[in-house]
């Protein structure tokens, strides 16, 4: 069995679990995968990636054929933030050197909508540092999306940190689509990562989301000291909670924050991860997040055979690749991209 920070060592999978095409059929036919299933995709040898991968496709093209979504992201308030994640640039504790400002502009917002459609996005991310919003950055956001809603086929995806039930109706209302609110990792892990907000209020915020019928995007980040074990346990309280949309990042170690330097991946295991959030949601947009250039490097066309989304652009404080080369990625796998869907 791994311990924590061992995602790089080869380990023997559990007896019986190497036909992973069967697994992916029985799953089609709608048995659901065990916790013990999942974690033996995690502890797979290396040589198995084609085979897991194989059957991850067959689940996702059943579910979404070759179809790619692309995401952009809006860093709308950047910095400023009054937690401790020990992941963010952008928390109380970083001394990363990253832009600070409030909440940009109604317009500069707008623009951000449009450049999403130049990118060829169908999803327009507006994310925002801090705890919470105050109303008076809710009803900026609130006023911006009504015009993007009036002018563009976008759908929107707000990540605002915690709401009170009153502002997800509001940002309902508006027209926002999507809510997204990461778990990051498991309920054993977290205060290892976080002590200035709990687990607990993390689920807490996805089902506020969705009591005011937003559609719930929550997903993890892997590679911060976590076990196997609390991967898979985060997969398994996605699936209980039933959330659309999972993005599924890998740790980019930035400079002057409490992870710095830490780096405990490599591509294969990125690809064991994406497989198995697929074999555990086979119906469910997985999208490939933040880290995914640096961690996955040259096989990064491989984790589109899992996943069926990605960011496309820039993520908050670090860079993705150019749109042009994510088209072109897309193009050369014989995929398509999916510009307006959820």
């Amino acid at each position: 069995m791994m311990t924590r920070g061992e995602a790089n060592v080869a380990v023997t999978p559990l007896k019986g679990m190497r036909d992973w095409a069967g697994l992916a059929r029985e799953v089609l036919s709608g048995r659901a995968v065990t916790r013990e299933e999942a974690l033996a995709i995690l502890l797979a040898p290396d040589e198995d990636v084609p085979a897991l991968l194989d059957g991850a496709f067959r689940l996702r093209q059943r579910y979404f054929g070759k179809k790619v979504k692309l995401n952009m992201i809006l860093n709308a308030k950047s910095g400023l933030c009054p937690e401790d994640c020990g992941y963010c640039s952008q928390s109380a504790i970083s001394t990363a050197d990253v832009a600070k400002y409030p909440l940009l502009s109604k317009e500069t917002i707008l623009e951000g909508a449009r450049e999403a459609v130049r990118r060829k996005a169908g999803t327009y991310c507006i994310v925002t540092s801090g705890r919470r919003p105050a109303p008076s950055e809710v009803e900026r956001i609130v006023e911006a999306v009504r015009e993007i809603r009036a002018t563009t086929d976008l759908k929107i995806c707000c990540c605002l940190g915690f709401l009170t039930p009153e502002q997800a109706q509001q940002l309902a209302d508006a027209g926002v689509h999507r809510y997204n609110h990461n778990l990051n990792t498991s309920a054993n892990q977290y205060q290892a990562i976080c002590s200035t907000h709990t687990y607990g209020d993390r689920v807490e915020t996805v089902e506020t989301a969705k009591a005011a019928g937003i559609s719930a995007c929550s997903g993890c980040i892997v590679g911060m000291g976590e076990s196997p074990e609390d991967v898979v346990d985060v997969a398994f309280s996605l699936k209980d909670l039933d959330v659309d949309s999972i993005p599924i990042n890998f740790l980019n170690p930035i400079p002057g924050t409490p992870l710095e330097g830490r780096k405990e991946l490599n591509p294969r295991y990125c690809l064991k991860v994406l497989a198995m959030f697929r074999y555990v949601h086979p119906a469910k947009e997985i999208r490939i997040a933040g880290g995914r250039e640096v961690n996955l490097g040259t096989l990064q066309p491989l984790g589109l055979y899992a996943a069926n989304s990605i960011f496309v652009g820039d993520y908050l404080t670090t860079e993705g690749q150019l749109p042009e080369a994510d088209w072109k990625m897309i193009e050369d796998l014989g995929f398509e991209i999916e510009t307006c869907a959820l």
